[in-house]
């Protein structure tokens, strides 16, 4: 059997391939073309994907043969899992593996967004820092401080448990309540969407990119935010209104944010490439070196399983191995 590999990924998981399957790798960061896809998916009984790679009801329609779609990633929005299902190919993902290493980021977001890290490295490396006064660059306290979390999934709960280590009040929203047993551990609150803006001195975004998150926060929700309220996204860009963020955080409608995905990546809306009052980072939050080789290997067994007659262990639709 013949497995297509869309994008450089870690070499320990072609090595895997390798020693199974016959291994079609595209060994650059360009990726292929729908175009380019077209030509190399004939042949083909499995597919390690990326984010970047789009496979929607029409590119799905055309793959024959395909038994597998092992995307190197925990979301899957590049991916339409129904079509995939209707044609019988199963679609798996690369869970647990990166949720503390991506909660770690979401905390280096927060952390330097509160206490300006960014405007401080740069104040330094352009001379400017000339004497100390009582309020250089004075930023926002964490310690204390309320937490409000959408989704609370494993990267929220991993975030909760951060916040739990600094004394903060967690509150969270999410489209089902948690069980009662991961509230009491975590201390965390559910409340309404808007209780959660509202009482929030951090607001954190942890749900994956669906028609009902998508602009989960635009202009009504950040006018519902404090001034001194700060927003991190390590989820999806789509979940955010960049727009909007980016003029309530020029107007100071909110105090900064820490952003890691953007909605038309690897653009970045042009004012927020002009504000101090943001961090940008270039989609990174799972990027530790660890991680990011176990998100390749998790990729590679999972196609293999699936075209070895073993039910994947990540398998989004299990409808297909019914």
């Amino acid at each position: 059997m013949k497995v297509l590999v869309t994008k450089r990924v870690f070499p320990e998981a072609v090595e895997y391939l390798r020693s199974k399957f016959e291994v079609d790798y595209v060994s650059t960061d360009e990726g292929l073309t729908p175009q380019e896809l077209a030509q190399r998916v004939k042949g083909v009984q499995g597919i390690v994907s990326q984010l970047t790679d789009k496979f929607d009801a029409t590119v799905i329609g055309r793959l024959e043969g395909v038994k597998v779609l092992a995307n190197v990633a925990v979301g899957y929005d590049n991916i339409d899992v129904p079509a995939a299902t209707a044609k019988g190919i199963a679609v798996t993902n690369t869970p647990d593996v990166l949720t503390e290493t991506t909660a770690d980021f979401a905390w280096a977001l927060l952390m330097s967004a509160a206490r300006r890290v960014v405007e401080g490295h740069a104040f330094v490396h352009s001379g400017q820092w000339k004497r100390w006064t009582i309020d250089l660059l004075a930023g926002q306290d964490i310690f204390g401080k309320t937490l409000g979390i959408f989704g609370l999934g494993r990267i929220g709960q991993a975030v909760a448990r951060r916040g739990r280590g600094f004394g903060m009040t967690i509150l969270y929203n999410d489209a089902q309540r948690a069980p009662e047993s991961i509230e009491q551990e975590l201390g965390a609150r559910f409340v309404d969407k808007d209780t959660l803006l509202r009482e929030s001195d951090y607001v954190s975004l942890h749900v994956p990119l669906t028609e009902g998150t998508r602009k989960l926060i635009g202009t009504p929700e950040l006018n519902l935010m404090k001034p001194t309220a700060i927003l991190i996204n390590t989820a999806r860009g789509p979940v955010v209104d960049e727009a909007a963020v980016a003029e309530a955080l020029k107007a100071r409608r909110i105090a900064a944010a820490g952003l890691d995905v953007f909605e038309k990546e690897p653009s970045v809306h042009p004012l927020l490439l002009e504000l101090t009052n943001v961090v940008l980072a270039p989609h990174i939050a799972s990027a530790s070196v660890d991680t990011r080789r176990r998100m390749s290997t998790m990729a590679a067994e999972n196609c293999a399983a699936a075209l070895e007659g073993r039910r994947p262990a990540n398998l989004l639709n299990p409808a297909v191995w019914a």
